[in-house]
C-alpha cells in the first residue's frame, strides 16, 4: 500500500478539534471524535497527538493566534503617543465583536488549564505574551495589571452575555495605567 503524503494533516487534526471543542466542549473531545471530524483515519490524530491534552495544547496555541492577530492589526499599541487605555478597549472591542463562538472556544482551552496542568504552559505563553507587549509601554506590573484586567472584563462579558462597554473598559484601564506611575 503507498503511503499518501498529506502535509496539512496535523493542522487539519488540530481545526476539527477546535471545531469539537467549539460545538461539544472539551468533554466532547476524543481521539474519535477529532478523526471523524477531520476525515482521517483514527490512527492519524494518536500518530500526530499520542494524548488529548498534547491536541488540547496545540489547540490551544492555534486558538491564540486569534486574539494575536487583532492585536497585530492595532499597531497604536506600541506608538508612545497613543492613548494605551484607549487602544486596548478598542482591541478587546474589536475581538469579541468578532466571531464570538471563536472568542469563547479560546477562553474555554484557556481555562481548561485549571485541570489540565500540561496547558498551563500554553495559557500562561498567552498572558506573558500581551503582558510583554503592554510592558514596553508601561512597566511588567502594570502589564501583569492590564492583562488581568483584559481577561475579568472578557470573562464577564462572556459569562453574562452584557454587551462590552468600551468606555467602561477604556476608563478601568486608565485607572490600572494611572496607578502604575
Amino acid at each position: 500500500m503507498t503511503r499518501r503524503h498529506d502535509p496539512e494533516r496535523r493542522r487539519r487534526i488540530i481545526d476539527a478539534a477546535i471545531r469539537v471543542v467549539g460545538r461539544k466542549g472539551i468533554a466532547g473531545l476524543s481521539h474519535r471524535s477529532v478523526a471523524a471530524e477531520a476525515d482521517v483515519p483514527l490512527g492519524s490524530t494518536t500518530y500526530h497527538f499520542a494524548t488529548l491534552d498534547e491536541l488540547l495544547v496545540a489547540a490551544l496555541r492555534q486558538a491564540g493566534e486569534g486574539f494575536a492577530k487583532v492585536v497585530a492589526a492595532y499597531p497604536a499599541l506600541s506608538d508612545p503617543d497613543a492613548d494605551l487605555p484607549g487602544e486596548l478597549a478598542r482591541v478587546l472591542g474589536a475581538w469579541l465583536a468578532g466571531d464570538r463562538t471563536g472568542v469563547e472556544l479560546e477562553y474555554e482551552l484557556y481555562l481548561a488549564a485549571l485541570r489540565r496542568p500540561a496547558l498551563r504552559p500554553v495559557a500562561a505563553e498567552w498572558a506573558q505574551g500581551v503582558g510583554a507587549l503592554l510592558a514596553d509601554r508601561t512597566d511588567p506590573v502594570t502589564a501583569r495589571a492590564l492583562v488581568a484586567v483584559l481577561d475579568g472584563i472578557c470573562l464577564q462579558v462572556l459569562l453574562t452575555d452584557t454587551p462590552y462597554d468600551e468606555e467602561y473598559a477604556k476608563e478601568v484601564l486608565a485607572r490600572v495605567v494611572r496607578a502604575g506611575r
